[in-house]
């Protein structure tokens, strides 16, 4: 092995494992995604400052949403991974697309998926559908960043074959042909999770939860430039390879449209402008 080549850590696949009772890291990643994300929305809620009055929803709905927003992320996310990604082999299979414990999940169809439990719950509770975008969003991040940790203890989704030289590449265990590459994943935690948290976070402190859906276009809009970043780094899944020469991916082609929706989200919440708190009555 070069010298500069960094061992891949030997992970175990299951973090926690009490007799028959096994939880796998990328199952851990989605209950602490969750449950952090749902902890850091009750904390936005309470902050009326940040809302420029009342919080547009009751700390009491937010709880009952929880169940919604994972629904939205599991169904959505399969069946992105499964229309998006395989769809020849689970036509070929259709029993394996319930095999969720066998990988494959989708951000873009999951956050189709969180888009309809967002709309339905909303309408259902008489919410704004973009405020509540907007906190569903904000806490986004926390998930991703842990999501993507979670394939790099797994060891998947690995970069672009890289110089040896390069001082942090890896060889992955599972990866058949033994060569040095990124370690993408981490690539992708940085920008969709730390990155994009601290910049929604920032854009919260000064006031973006008071224009409706500026925080909401804010994620869609960098989440997209962060995965097209990404995807430079990252091996094509094996069963699509590359769409068009050597560059354009299935995840660069899905997060194409997330520029333009997030752009015109933007722009219309800066037309709108922040809602005027309600004059006293005298």
């Amino acid at each position: 092995m070069p010298f500069l080549l960094i061992d891949f850590p030997a992970f175990k696949p299951i973090a926690i494992e009490i007799g028959p009772f096994a939880i796998r890291w990328y199952a851990l990643a989605y209950i602490c995604g969750i449950v952090f994300g749902w902890l850091y929305a009750r904390s936005l809620l309470k902050k009326e400052r940040l809302w420029g009055g009342p919080a547009p929803m009751s700390l009491v709905q937010i709880d009952d949403f929880i169940l919604w927003v994972t629904l939205g992320i599991i169904l959505g996310g399969r069946t992105g991974y499964v229309l998006f990604y395989n769809l020849p082999f689970f036509i070929d299979h259709p029993a394996a697309i319930f095999k969720l414990w066998e990988g494959g999940m989708s951000f873009h169809g999951g956050f189709l998926g969180c888009v309809v439990a967002v709309m339905w719950f909303a309408y259902r509770n008489g919410i704004s559908i973009l405020s509540l975008g907007d906190i569903t969003t904000a806490v986004a991040p926390v998930g991703l960043l842990l999501g993507r940790i979670a394939n790099f203890i797994n060891g998947e989704l690995w970069g672009r074959a890289t110089d040896p030289s390069l001082p942090w590449a890896m060889i992955f265990p599972n990866d058949h042909t033994q060569l040095p590459r990124h370690p993408s994943q981490l690539y992708e935690a940085g920008m969709e999770g730390i990155l994009l948290f601290t910049v929604l976070a920032i854009m919260i402190r000064f006031g973006a939860l008071k224009r409706p859906g500026m925080i909401l276009g804010a994620f869609i809009l960098i989440y997209g430039l962060s995965r097209i970043a990404g995807e430079h780094f990252r091996e094509p899944d094996t069963q699509l390879g590359f769409l068009l020469g050597d560059w354009l991916t299935m995840g660069m082609l899905l997060s194409i449209p997330m520029l333009i929706v997030g752009l015109i989200l933007i722009v219309l919440a800066v037309r709108r402008g922040a809602p005027k708190p309600a004059k006293a009555i005298r």
